[in-house]
């Protein structure tokens, strides 16, 4: 792996200083090219022998992707013209208005299109980089690197922007994060009320009640659907059985599959 820029030293916008960077190097078709993300008042202002140089990659053969808004330097090199790609779902919008011949997916987190990938937000470019690995390499090795790095088997690109484990959330009540908390952490066990009443310090009553107002769904609905997202992302590693999946996320193999049906 090199750091290449067209500067030496650079400071970035969290004011570390990078130096001793590559200049940019002369590349082939075994290249792939990963642009980082950056704020987006950085993408009105790019250097042009950076995007020169993106140009000249890709013609050579090489591979590109992006990061975030990296998508936007990609977009300034001409290379989302008639492709399709996607950027962190706060700047779609910005990104199909500056390059309109591009074809902007938004609600996913990374889009392939030919040798041309871009991911959404910081953690979508985790999941490209393992989906890039997997297609590589092999989904063994993929589901290896993800284990080392303390990250879910990757999500496909497909999956959507948003995410269980952060999805009802946009509340502030701290008994019912607690109980949601403990419901990710424990997916293999059965919710029982008493136990998450005393997790949430409040009333079996008052937490159905309370959990329902703060997420919009039932604590049962909250569960599965916590499930099912670990079984979809334990699905990923080819080295684990559907049996093995069902067990971690403490059901049978039969009501796995009834509830991947209902979802």
């Amino acid at each position: 792996m090199r750091t290449v820029s067209p500067f030496e030293t650079i400071t970035t916008h969290q004011g570390i200083t990078l130096s001793s960077l590559e200049p940019l190097p002369d590349v082939d078709e075994s290249a792939l090219v990963i642009v980082p993300g950056m704020p987006y008042r950085s993408t009105a202002h790019f250097d042009r022998r950076a995007i020169r140089w993106l140009a000249r990659a890709y013609d050579a053969g090489a591979r590109i992707a992006s990061v975030c808004t990296g998508a936007f330097a990609l977009g300034e090199a001409g290379l989302l013209d008639g492709r399709r790609c996607t950027t962190h779902w706060s700047r779609t919008d910005e990104l199909a208005q500056r390059f309109p011949r591009a074809e902007v997916v938004g609600d996913c987190l990374f889009v392939t299109d030919g040798r041309i990938t871009s991911s959404a937000g910081v953690a979508s470019g985790i999941d490209m980089a393992l989906a890039i690995i997997e297609e590589h390499h092999g989904a063994r090795l993929a589901a290896s690197v993800a284990r080392e790095m303390v990250v879910f088997i990757r999500r496909d690109g497909e999956h959507e922007q948003t995410s269980v484990y952060l999805d009802y959330r946009q509340h502030l009540h701290p008994g019912v994060h607690r109980v949601q908390d403990w419901i990710v952490q424990n997916a293999d066990c059965e919710t029982s009320l008493d136990v998450l009443a005393k997790i949430g310090a409040m009333s079996r009553r008052n937490l159905t009640r309370v959990f329902r107002r703060a997420t919009g769904i039932t604590i049962k609905e909250y569960a599965t659907r916590v499930r099912v997202e670990l079984a979809r992302t334990l699905m990923h590693d080819p080295s684990t059985s559907l049996a093995a999946v069902a067990r971690r996320c403490g059901l049978s193999s039969r009501q796995l599959r009834r509830l991947f049906h209902e979802q």
